[in-house]
Protein backbone atom coordinates (compact mmCIF):
# COMPACT_ATOMS: atom_id res chain seq x y z
CA UNK A 1 0.00 0.00 0.00
CA UNK A 2 1.73 3.41 -1.25
CA UNK A 3 2.01 6.06 1.48
CA UNK A 4 -0.62 8.35 2.16
CA UNK A 5 0.00 12.34 2.16
CA UNK A 6 -2.48 14.06 3.60
CA UNK A 7 -2.42 18.11 2.62
CA UNK A 8 -3.21 18.74 6.36
CA UNK A 9 0.03 16.79 7.13
CA UNK A 10 2.92 18.35 4.46
CA UNK A 11 5.14 20.99 5.21
CA UNK A 12 8.89 21.55 3.75
CA UNK A 13 10.34 18.88 1.80
CA UNK A 14 11.82 18.10 5.00
CA UNK A 15 8.46 16.76 6.10
CA UNK A 16 6.41 15.82 2.56
CA UNK A 17 9.11 14.93 0.18
CA UNK A 18 11.46 12.86 3.29
CA UNK A 19 8.50 11.05 4.21
CA UNK A 20 7.81 9.92 0.38
CA UNK A 21 11.10 8.75 -0.12
CA UNK A 22 11.75 6.50 2.63
CA UNK A 23 8.36 5.11 2.49
CA UNK A 24 8.85 4.53 -1.11
CA UNK A 25 12.07 2.60 -0.52
CA UNK A 26 11.12 0.84 1.95
CA UNK A 27 8.27 -1.21 -0.07
CA UNK A 28 10.69 -1.63 -2.41
CA UNK A 29 13.16 -3.35 -0.90
CA UNK A 30 13.87 -7.02 -2.40
CA UNK A 31 12.57 -10.22 -0.43
CA UNK A 32 16.30 -11.28 0.32
CA UNK A 33 16.19 -8.65 3.01
CA UNK A 34 14.73 -9.52 6.79
CA UNK A 35 10.99 -9.76 6.92
CA UNK A 36 10.85 -7.19 9.90
CA UNK A 37 11.74 -3.89 7.05
CA UNK A 38 8.95 -5.11 4.38
CA UNK A 39 5.83 -4.40 6.23
CA UNK A 40 3.75 -1.66 6.70
CA UNK A 41 4.77 -0.31 9.89
CA UNK A 42 8.30 -0.11 8.72
CA UNK A 43 7.86 1.84 6.27
CA UNK A 44 5.66 4.12 7.99
CA UNK A 45 8.08 4.39 10.55
CA UNK A 46 10.67 5.29 8.33
CA UNK A 47 9.13 7.83 6.42
CA UNK A 48 8.66 9.49 9.77
CA UNK A 49 12.50 8.96 10.59
CA UNK A 50 13.68 10.27 7.65
CA UNK A 51 12.92 13.71 9.01
CA UNK A 52 14.59 13.32 11.82
CA UNK A 53 17.96 15.55 11.23
CA UNK A 54 15.69 18.42 10.26
CA UNK A 55 13.61 17.83 13.69
CA UNK A 56 17.07 18.32 15.16
CA UNK A 57 17.59 21.70 14.85
CA UNK A 58 17.49 24.39 17.41
CA UNK A 59 19.71 22.04 20.37
CA UNK A 60 22.25 24.78 20.72
CA UNK A 61 25.96 25.07 20.03
CA UNK A 62 27.80 23.08 18.98
CA UNK A 63 25.12 20.75 17.98
CA UNK A 64 23.52 22.51 15.41
CA UNK A 65 26.91 24.22 14.20
CA UNK A 66 28.46 20.27 13.50
CA UNK A 67 25.07 18.98 11.95
CA UNK A 68 23.24 21.82 10.07
CA UNK A 69 26.33 21.63 7.86
CA UNK A 70 25.52 17.83 6.65
CA UNK A 71 22.32 18.68 4.80
CA UNK A 72 24.62 20.13 1.88
CA UNK A 73 27.50 20.56 -0.20
CA UNK A 74 28.19 23.18 -1.93
CA UNK A 75 29.47 22.60 -5.89
CA UNK A 76 30.28 25.48 -8.24
CA UNK A 77 29.18 24.62 -11.84
CA UNK A 78 32.45 23.09 -12.61
CA UNK A 79 31.71 20.59 -10.00
CA UNK A 80 34.06 21.51 -7.54
CA UNK A 81 33.30 22.64 -4.03
CA UNK A 82 32.56 26.58 -4.05
CA UNK A 83 34.45 27.52 -6.15
CA UNK A 84 38.12 26.50 -8.24
CA UNK A 85 40.06 26.30 -4.77
CA UNK A 86 37.98 23.23 -3.54
CA UNK A 87 38.05 19.69 -4.93
CA UNK A 88 35.70 17.53 -7.04
CA UNK A 89 33.30 14.36 -5.28
CA UNK A 90 35.94 12.41 -7.34
CA UNK A 91 38.86 14.11 -5.49
CA UNK A 92 37.07 13.51 -1.76
CA UNK A 93 39.71 12.94 0.99
CA UNK A 94 38.70 9.64 2.88
CA UNK A 95 38.30 11.28 6.16
CA UNK A 96 35.83 14.36 6.72
CA UNK A 97 38.68 15.81 9.15
CA UNK A 98 41.13 15.62 5.67
CA UNK A 99 38.19 17.73 3.74
CA UNK A 100 38.10 20.11 6.54
CA UNK A 101 42.04 20.75 6.27
CA UNK A 102 41.99 20.81 2.67
CA UNK A 103 38.94 23.26 2.57
CA UNK A 104 41.01 25.02 5.21
CA UNK A 105 44.73 25.53 3.43
CA UNK A 106 42.10 26.39 0.49
CA UNK A 107 41.05 29.33 1.76
CA UNK A 108 37.50 28.16 2.03
CA UNK A 109 35.32 28.14 4.84
CA UNK A 110 34.18 24.83 6.06
CA UNK A 111 30.68 25.30 7.43
CA UNK A 112 29.66 27.10 4.11
CA UNK A 113 30.57 23.70 2.00
CA UNK A 114 28.54 21.70 3.42
CA UNK A 115 29.74 18.26 3.91
CA UNK A 116 26.80 16.10 2.90
CA UNK A 117 28.88 13.19 1.11
CA UNK A 118 30.28 12.50 4.32
CA UNK A 119 26.87 12.63 6.48
CA UNK A 120 25.26 9.80 3.53
CA UNK A 121 28.90 7.74 3.89
CA UNK A 122 29.03 7.58 7.92
CA UNK A 123 24.93 6.75 7.50
CA UNK A 124 25.73 4.03 5.00
CA UNK A 125 28.15 2.56 7.10
CA UNK A 126 26.70 2.60 10.74
CA UNK A 127 23.80 0.73 9.01
CA UNK A 128 25.73 -1.80 7.87
CA UNK A 129 27.03 -1.89 11.34
CA UNK A 130 23.20 -2.46 12.27
CA UNK A 131 22.67 -5.56 10.05
CA UNK A 132 25.76 -7.37 10.93
CA UNK A 133 24.80 -6.99 14.51
CA UNK A 134 21.22 -8.29 13.17
CA UNK A 135 22.65 -11.14 11.68
CA UNK A 136 24.42 -12.44 14.37
CA UNK A 137 21.33 -11.98 16.76
CA UNK A 138 19.01 -13.82 14.96
CA UNK A 139 21.28 -17.15 14.37
CA UNK A 140 22.02 -17.38 18.45
CA UNK A 141 18.63 -16.79 18.89
CA UNK A 142 17.60 -19.51 16.68
CA UNK A 143 20.03 -22.08 17.76
CA UNK A 144 20.83 -20.94 21.27
CA UNK A 145 19.41 -24.44 23.54
CA UNK A 146 19.51 -21.94 27.01
CA UNK A 147 16.61 -20.40 27.62
CA UNK A 148 17.88 -17.76 29.09
CA UNK A 149 20.58 -16.43 27.04
CA UNK A 150 17.82 -17.56 24.25
CA UNK A 151 15.82 -14.97 25.80
CA UNK A 152 18.58 -11.85 25.96
CA UNK A 153 19.43 -12.65 22.36
CA UNK A 154 15.68 -12.14 21.31
CA UNK A 155 15.25 -8.77 23.79
CA UNK A 156 18.81 -7.55 22.10
CA UNK A 157 17.22 -8.35 18.32
CA UNK A 158 14.29 -6.65 18.75
CA UNK A 159 16.17 -3.42 20.10
CA UNK A 160 18.18 -3.63 17.02
CA UNK A 161 15.76 -3.49 14.42
CA UNK A 162 14.54 -0.50 16.50
CA UNK A 163 17.68 1.04 15.53
CA UNK A 164 18.13 -0.11 12.12
CA UNK A 165 14.54 1.73 11.05
CA UNK A 166 15.36 4.49 12.94
CA UNK A 167 19.43 4.29 11.18
CA UNK A 168 17.73 3.94 7.88
CA UNK A 169 15.67 7.17 8.20
CA UNK A 170 19.04 8.76 9.11
CA UNK A 171 20.42 7.69 5.64
CA UNK A 172 17.25 7.96 4.02
CA UNK A 173 17.47 11.88 4.85
CA UNK A 174 20.75 12.71 3.60
CA UNK A 175 19.97 10.66 0.58
CA UNK A 176 16.99 12.77 0.21
CA UNK A 177 18.60 16.14 0.54
CA UNK A 178 21.14 15.23 -1.57
CA UNK A 179 18.48 14.19 -4.59
CA UNK A 180 17.17 18.43 -4.20
CA UNK A 181 19.03 20.41 -6.83
CA UNK A 182 19.46 23.37 -4.03
CA UNK A 183 21.69 21.01 -2.04
CA UNK A 184 24.39 20.65 -4.33
CA UNK A 185 24.94 23.49 -5.32
CA UNK A 186 26.46 27.52 -4.94
CA UNK A 187 23.20 28.54 -6.48
CA UNK A 188 21.33 26.67 -3.19
CA UNK A 189 18.74 30.06 -3.00
CA UNK A 190 18.35 31.82 -6.36
CA UNK A 191 21.40 32.03 -8.94
CA UNK A 192 24.77 33.67 -7.84
CA UNK A 193 28.23 34.16 -8.48
CA UNK A 194 29.01 37.17 -10.76
CA UNK A 195 27.68 36.48 -13.86
CA UNK A 196 24.49 35.13 -14.77
CA UNK A 197 24.14 34.79 -18.63
CA UNK A 198 20.98 32.98 -18.70
CA UNK A 199 19.04 35.67 -16.49
CA UNK A 200 18.07 32.66 -14.01
CA UNK A 201 16.31 34.51 -11.09
CA UNK A 202 17.77 35.13 -7.98
CA UNK A 203 15.40 35.61 -5.30
CA UNK A 204 15.77 34.10 -2.12
CA UNK A 205 12.98 32.33 -1.68
CA UNK A 206 13.30 29.99 -5.25
CA UNK A 207 14.66 27.25 -2.86
CA UNK A 208 12.14 27.14 -0.33
CA UNK A 209 9.28 27.67 -2.82
CA UNK A 210 10.35 24.55 -4.68
CA UNK A 211 10.67 21.95 -1.79
CA UNK A 212 8.21 23.50 0.49
CA UNK A 213 4.97 24.79 -1.32
CA UNK A 214 5.57 23.59 -4.68
CA UNK A 215 6.39 20.20 -3.55
CA UNK A 216 3.67 19.41 -1.32
CA UNK A 217 1.22 20.12 -3.59
CA UNK A 218 2.81 18.18 -6.38
CA UNK A 219 4.26 15.25 -5.40
CA UNK A 220 3.04 11.78 -6.17
CA UNK A 221 4.26 8.69 -4.40
CA UNK A 222 2.32 6.19 -6.96
CA UNK A 223 4.43 7.99 -9.97
CA UNK A 224 7.37 7.66 -7.72
CA UNK A 225 6.78 4.21 -6.94
CA UNK A 226 6.59 3.51 -10.81
CA UNK A 227 9.38 5.44 -12.05
CA UNK A 228 12.02 3.37 -9.91
CA UNK A 229 14.92 1.82 -12.05
CA UNK A 230 15.98 -2.01 -11.14
CA UNK A 231 17.97 -2.33 -8.26
CA UNK A 232 21.75 -1.59 -8.74
CA UNK A 233 24.50 -2.70 -6.18
CA UNK A 234 26.64 -4.58 -8.12
CA UNK A 235 29.76 -3.50 -7.48
CA UNK A 236 28.99 -1.12 -4.94
CA UNK A 237 31.24 1.36 -3.08
CA UNK A 238 29.97 3.65 -1.12
CA UNK A 239 32.62 6.35 -1.65
CA UNK A 240 32.26 5.89 -5.33
CA UNK A 241 28.52 5.68 -5.18
CA UNK A 242 28.14 9.00 -3.36
CA UNK A 243 30.58 10.99 -5.56
CA UNK A 244 28.47 9.87 -8.53
CA UNK A 245 25.01 10.55 -7.47
CA UNK A 246 25.76 13.86 -6.08
CA UNK A 247 27.17 14.71 -9.67
CA UNK A 248 24.14 13.63 -11.06
CA UNK A 249 22.19 15.87 -9.04
CA UNK A 250 24.14 19.03 -9.12
CA UNK A 251 23.76 18.11 -13.08
CA UNK A 252 19.94 19.04 -12.33
CA UNK A 253 20.49 22.81 -11.22
CA UNK A 254 20.72 24.42 -14.48
CA UNK A 255 17.59 22.44 -16.16
CA UNK A 256 16.18 23.56 -12.61
CA UNK A 257 16.41 27.34 -13.32
CA UNK A 258 15.65 26.69 -17.05
CA UNK A 259 12.29 25.30 -15.72
CA UNK A 260 11.81 28.36 -13.11
CA UNK A 261 12.61 30.76 -15.79
CA UNK A 262 9.79 29.44 -18.24
CA UNK A 263 7.55 29.23 -15.62
CA UNK A 264 7.11 25.50 -14.91
CA UNK A 265 6.95 25.59 -11.41
CA UNK A 266 3.48 26.99 -11.70
CA UNK A 267 0.65 23.56 -10.68
CA UNK A 268 -0.69 24.47 -14.09
CA UNK A 269 2.48 22.92 -15.82
CA UNK A 270 2.92 19.47 -15.81
CA UNK A 271 6.73 19.70 -16.37
CA UNK A 272 7.51 21.11 -13.34
CA UNK A 273 5.65 18.12 -11.09
CA UNK A 274 7.61 15.46 -13.52
CA UNK A 275 10.82 17.41 -12.69
CA UNK A 276 10.04 17.29 -8.81
CA UNK A 277 8.75 13.44 -8.93
CA UNK A 278 11.78 12.52 -10.85
CA UNK A 279 14.29 13.94 -8.11
CA UNK A 280 12.00 11.90 -5.52
CA UNK A 281 12.46 8.43 -7.66
CA UNK A 282 16.11 9.40 -7.42
CA UNK A 283 16.13 9.50 -3.80
CA UNK A 284 13.77 6.71 -3.20
CA UNK A 285 16.08 4.75 -5.85
CA UNK A 286 19.63 5.16 -3.81
CA UNK A 287 17.54 4.56 -0.37
CA UNK A 288 16.92 1.34 -1.41
CA UNK A 289 20.20 0.32 -3.46
CA UNK A 290 22.27 1.76 -0.47
CA UNK A 291 20.34 -0.51 2.06
CA UNK A 292 20.56 -3.49 0.33
CA UNK A 293 23.95 -2.94 0.11
CA UNK A 294 24.93 -2.77 3.36
CA UNK A 295 22.78 -5.63 4.31
CA UNK A 296 25.15 -7.52 1.30
CA UNK A 297 28.25 -5.97 2.70
CA UNK A 298 27.33 -7.23 6.39
CA UNK A 299 27.65 -11.38 5.98
CA UNK A 300 31.10 -10.50 5.11
CA UNK A 301 31.80 -8.55 8.48
CA UNK A 302 32.63 -8.72 12.34
CA UNK A 303 31.93 -7.42 15.07
CA UNK A 304 31.49 -7.89 19.07
CA UNK A 305 34.66 -8.05 21.24
CA UNK A 306 35.77 -9.83 21.15
CA UNK A 307 34.89 -10.35 17.25
CA UNK A 308 32.86 -12.79 15.74
CA UNK A 309 32.60 -13.50 12.29
CA UNK A 310 28.96 -12.81 11.07
CA UNK A 311 29.21 -15.99 8.42
CA UNK A 312 30.58 -18.26 11.10
CA UNK A 313 27.87 -17.59 13.26
CA UNK A 314 25.37 -17.29 10.66
CA UNK A 315 26.72 -21.10 9.75
CA UNK A 316 26.76 -22.33 13.15
CA UNK A 317 30.60 -22.66 14.06
CA UNK A 318 31.49 -19.87 16.57
CA UNK A 319 29.49 -19.36 19.58
CA UNK A 320 29.06 -15.40 19.95
CA UNK A 321 27.89 -15.06 23.22
CA UNK A 322 30.83 -13.01 24.85
CA UNK A 323 31.17 -10.78 21.61
CA UNK A 324 27.37 -9.92 22.11
CA UNK A 325 27.15 -9.82 26.09
CA UNK A 326 30.58 -8.45 26.55
CA UNK A 327 33.25 -10.42 28.79
CA UNK A 328 33.59 -7.97 32.10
Amino acid sequence: MLVAVPAAQVGAWGSSGHRVIGVVAMQSLPETLPDFLRTPGAASDVGEYSREPDRWKGAGQPHDRERDTAHFIDMDDEGRVMDHRGMTMDQLPRLKSEYDAALTRAGLDVDTAGYLPYAIMDAWQNLERDFAYWRVLNAAETRETDLAKREWYRADRLRREQLILRDIGVLSHYLGDASQPHHTTIHFNGWAGETNPEGFTTSRRTHSAFESEYASRNLNPVIVRASMAPLNVEGFDVKARTASYLNTTLGTVIPFYRLEKDGAFRDVDPRGAEFLNTRLTAGAEQLRDYVVAAWNVSAKSSVGWPAVKVAEVEAGTTDPWTAMVGDD
